[in-house]
């Protein structure tokens, strides 16, 4: 069974998805890419501890603090490849960001993830970071195209930009 819950930030409702009340599976902004495909499935509407802690998580966020923990999250079905994507978001620094092309030499040359995978396209890891399923947390928002221009983003550019802006990017 799917569990979901709404939380309502400063930028808009976002649906929170658990599995059996143990792991966060999912975030997304409501009206964002994705959103009406997750609620496809059967769930129920829950109140649960893993809600619990990523609404505080969000909070804190949303205070304009980096958080200083994650609540537990677990990755649906994927390839490896954009497991490693997703792996990778989590060390983008607070207030930083980084581009898909960096992203790519990074998972090439494996200083993020230990070992290094065939070389890495910036377009693939576009396309893995484009079905990143826990948006905010994984931090998809802080990877921009190259220069640094706003691209992407399954919540929508608009919010992307009041993420980073939150955060202190320029």
């Amino acid at each position: 069974m799917r569990y979901i819950e709404y939380y309502d930030s400063p930028i808009g409702r976002i649906l929170l998805t658990s599995d059996a009340d143990k792991a966060l599976t999912g975030l997304w902004f409501e009206g964002g890419r994705f959103f009406n495909d997750v609620l496809s499935v059967p769930f129920e509407e829950r109140s649960l501890p893993v809600f619990d802690e990523t609404a505080r998580w969000l909070d804190i966020y949303f205070s304009g603090r980096q958080p200083g923990f994650i609540p537990y999250i677990k990755f649906p079905e994927a390839s490896d490849f954009r497991i490693a994507v997703w792996e990778a978001l989590l060390q983008i620094p607070y207030g930083k960001t980084v581009t898909y092309g960096d992203i790519a030499s990074m998972l090439s040359s494996g200083s993020w993830t230990g070992s290094g995978t065939a070389k890495v396209s910036a377009r693939a890891v576009g396309g893995a970071v484009g079905h990143n399923p826990i948006g905010i947390i994984v931090p998809c928002h802080r990877v921009v195209g190259a220069g640094g221009s706003l691209t992407g983003y399954a919540g929508g550019l608009e919010r992307k930009a009041a993420l980073l802006e939150l955060e202190g990017v320029k």
